[in-house]
């Protein structure tokens, strides 16, 4: 395969977001042949099981991206310790009508930036149990749980040089899973 896209969904809606500045600094940093483009989910109505058959244009092009991804990286802050709602409510869209899932079998990376000094331990956490269910085969090691910090990106907004080589091992690790996963 001389390509693989991969769909980066941020779990903040915020402009100002550490994860969306955290994700478009990741675009960067991805090794040759893969191309990594944020979905937005800003748009997703909440998830009312009573209109999953008749889904909005937002979810169906959505669940179109997801589909034609090669893997999905996920970067998500920690709310209240867990993933934030317009997260997990991505998830659900895209999991709806039961047995037309978008999810199974993607390769998942699953990454955040917090302020807090455990990063974003428990809302990966929560995040992993859920795409098990999901039957997404997600990257284990290396973990990342990245602490915001002044050094956390440089003036041009990529991961600074405190990071970086961390950063780096860890989509070097994700690639290397979607590469066999793909075959």
């Amino acid at each position: 395969m001389n390509q693989y896209h991969i769909a980066v969904i941020v779990g903040s809606l915020r402009r100002d977001s550490l994860n969306r500045r955290f994700a478009t600094a990741l675009e960067k940093l991805a090794p040759a042949g893969f191309v990594l483009k944020q979905s937005e989910i800003d748009d997703l109505p909440l998830f009312n099981q009573d209109h999953e058959h008749s889904p909005t244009p937002a979810v169906q092009r959505f669940k179109a991206e997801i589909k034609a991804a090669h893997g999905v990286i996920f970067v998500t802050p920690e709310y209240n310790r867990s993933i934030p709602g317009v997260l997990k409510n991505a998830i659900d869209q895209g999991s709806r009508p039961y047995g037309e899932g978008v999810w199974a079998g993607k390769p998942a990376g699953v990454i955040g930036v917090s302020p807090g000094a455990l990063g974003t331990a428990l809302a990966q956490q929560h995040l992993r149990n859920t795409l098990s269910y999901l039957d997404m085969p997600t990257l284990n090691q290396p973990e990342a749980f990245i602490q915001a910090s002044d050094a956390l990106f440089d003036a041009e907004g990529n991961i600074g040089p405190a990071s970086r080589e961390f950063v780096v091992r860890w989509i070097n690790a994700y690639a290397a899973l979607v590469k066999k996963l793909s075959r």
